[in-house]
């Protein structure tokens, strides 16, 4: 303990521990790799923007862009609960949104894993 001008302090509190790498064999977590399609008044109202500070808040990889047909396209990669919470939020998007439908289909991992704002398709 640290001593302190009134007494003994407490000991230090640690933020959380850090990430356990997706790619370490030591480590018992499942991952989750998922492409979503997000429906509605998707589209000039900050969603992707929102989507990736969401994404990094929760610490899920991938990528977010409009699509020509008025929707929004995601990949999302991470520990298998961090995605689960990304699609709840992808389900709701920021507050000038109105969702209507997200589908959800399991993928296969590509590319680095940040998450990036893409071009529109």
């Amino acid at each position: 303990m640290r001593a302190h001008a009134q007494g003994i302090l407490p000991p230090a509190r640690h933020s959380r521990q850090p990430e356990a790498s997706p790619a370490h064999p030591r480590h018992n977590v499942r991952m989750r790799h998922v492409r979503v399609i997000v429906s509605g008044a998707v589209q000039g109202v900050g969603f992707r923007y929102s989507a990736h500070d969401a994404a990094a808040r929760l610490g899920v990889a991938g990528w977010v862009r409009n699509r020509h047909d008025g929707t929004v396209e995601a990949e999302l990669h991470g520990e298998e609960g961090r995605v689960d919470q990304m699609i709840d939020w992808l389900r709701k998007g920021p507050p000038a949104a109105h969702v209507e439908r997200v589908e959800v289909s399991e993928a296969t991992p590509t590319g680095p894993l940040s998450f990036d704002i893409r071009e529109d398709a």
